[in-house]
């Protein structure tokens, strides 16, 4: 059975612009007859009590979701797994480059701000050697290509910049790119709901998920929820999280949406994913 899925990080309580997201993330999945799964991505920041709140949340307002929990700091087996795979076939190699060193060299050509020029890319074994006793590698891809096209459902074919992205970090944690590619494809997620300030990393996604055998999932990345002066909706905005709001989210989330329902279910016969609104949508508390 394929899914789709909700991803939070528990990093703090769920604001309407999240829970708007899951609402839309468990729409598309219910409409289409996938199961729809709950991952939470716990690798980076976690503050104590956020999972529980989140879950509580995403149950308060009506959405199910098919099967336990997922926790990505319980996957570190698959991740290395995909590690090693890659590295058999030469498709990775060390990296000792600081934020503040890419963001100084050269870029390629039409390449984006902060895209990996390839400093570490040809060093030789004795290079390796003298920079390893400076800093902790990291481990990047070796890609072969520059781009990779995606299609989404609301935003066509979308062709990003692929540069030899960081899959592992010079601290040992796996990075994001490495987790949400290995994960989707063990848990055959084959639709992926999520914000729009997500769609620049869906061809990285896409591209890596490729060279580990599994079919990039289809992808819908809905617009975000912001601020009066439309910037990214935050706590520092007011009264924005469910028990802030005191009953009010999921009606403010139906009328953004120009849907009406008392709960998620109910919403069904009337949703259309083509018809989900383009604009981002500003969210007055």
């Amino acid at each position: 059975m394929t899914s789709g899925r909700f991803a939070p990080s528990p990093s703090g309580d769920l604001h309407i612009g999240n829970l708007r997201t899951a609402v839309l993330a468990w729409l598309c999945a219910r409409q289409s007859g996938r199961e729809f799964v709950i991952r939470v991505e716990d690798l980076d920041r976690v503050k104590a009590g956020s999972e529980q709140r989140q879950l509580d949340d995403l149950a308060a307002i009506g959405l199910d979701w098919d099967g336990p929990v997922v926790r990505q700091s319980d996957r570190a087996r698959y991740y290395d797994a995909a590690l090693a795979s890659l590295g058999g076939r030469g498709l990775l190699y060390e990296c000792y480059c600081t934020r503040r060193e890419i963001l100084d060299a050269p870029s390629a050509p039409h390449a984006p701000p902060g895209a990996y020029p390839g400093t570490c890319r040809d060093l030789s074994e004795p290079e390796r050697e003298q920079r390893r006793s400076t800093r902790p590698a990291a481990l990047r891809l070796r890609s072969d290509t520059d781009t990779f096209t995606v299609t989404d459902v609301l935003h066509g074919s979308f062709a990003g910049v692929v540069d030899d992205f960081v899959l592992r970090r010079g601290d040992g944690a796996v990075a994001y790119n490495l987790a949400v590619v290995v994960d989707d494809a063990q848990q055959q997620i084959d639709q992926v709901v999520r914000g729009d300030d997500l769609l620049s990393s869906a061809p990285r996604q896409a591209y890596l998920a490729s060279l580990l055998g599994a079919v990039p999932p289809s992808y819908v990345h809905v617009p975000l929820a912001l601020n009066v002066d439309r910037q990214r909706l935050a706590k520092r905005d007011g009264a924005v999280t469910l028990r802030e709001l005191d009953g009010r989210a999921f009606g403010l989330i139906c009328e953004s949406l120009g849907l009406s329902g008392r709960t998620p279910r109910e919403l069904l016969d009337e949703f259309d994913v083509g018809r989900i609104p383009r604009e981002p949508w500003i969210f007055v508390p």
